[in-house]
């Protein structure tokens, strides 16, 4: 059932695989194993897209079937078995000017069901609105998105921000995009970037020295 499972979210086959999840929640099973069934489903669509065969409105329409996914088995994991150990937080947004979240969603999420407590404060957030979030939650990692170039620069200030606020050697800055690489990074001044939402998980636990 998993891998056909996979496969159809893959295929973005909407109706088939809500379905399906409406079924695996009704017999039972195990919602944590279904939350890793589609992460694996969303790892073979982020593979399409970097190999040319997605495009955005693939991606977007990924990301509205894995949020009904998720909508529909939340409820079910506060009964589950597997009790996730929270590993450290994170304060994860999209940088000032930009609203792309369809990337934040799916990191937000992979960080969630690999053990991270994550605050997520959405699109288009401010420079102080992630020092202030740093300062109330304590997290020592932050997470900076964007996907327009233009987001470089509110990326940077963000750092900045977190520099002039006192906060910069407590935390680790990492950041994600479109379009982002390792000039990117130098020129934000983050600590590290991340190809996709896996390798943020990565980056996350090596931090927090669990991987």
């Amino acid at each position: 059932m998993s891998q056909d499972y996979i496969n159809l979210l893959a295929d973005l086959k909407e109706q088939e695989v809500i379905e399906l999840t409406k079924k695996r929640l009704a017999a039972k099973e195990d919602p944590m194993k279904i939350l890793e069934d589609s992460r694996k489903g969303m790892e073979i669509v982020g593979q399409r897209f970097a190999k040319g065969e997605y495009f955005l409105p693939e991606l977007v329409y990924s990301g509205e079937i894995l949020k009904q996914i998720t909508d529909l088995v939340k409820p079910h994991l506060s009964q589950s078995s597997v009790k996730v150990k929270r590993l450290g937080k994170v304060v994860l947004g999209t940088v000032a000017g930009d609203i792309h979240d369809i990337g934040l969603n799916i990191v937000d999420f992979m960080l969630d069901v690999n053990g991270f407590e994550v605050t997520n404060l959405g699109v288009d957030v401010p420079k102080e609105k992630f020092v202030e979030a740093v300062k109330q939650t304590g997290a020592p990692i932050v997470g900076l998105s964007g996907f327009l170039t233009p987001a470089f620069d509110a990326m940077k200030e963000t750092v900045e921000a977190l520099e002039k606020a006192g906060l910069r050697s407590k935390v680790k800055i990492m950041i994600g995009g479109g379009q982002i690489d390792e000039e990117v990074r130098k020129y934000t001044k983050a600590d590290a970037y991340g190809k996709d939402a896996m390798a943020a998980v990565t980056l996350a636990k090596k931090w927090i020295g669990a991987s």
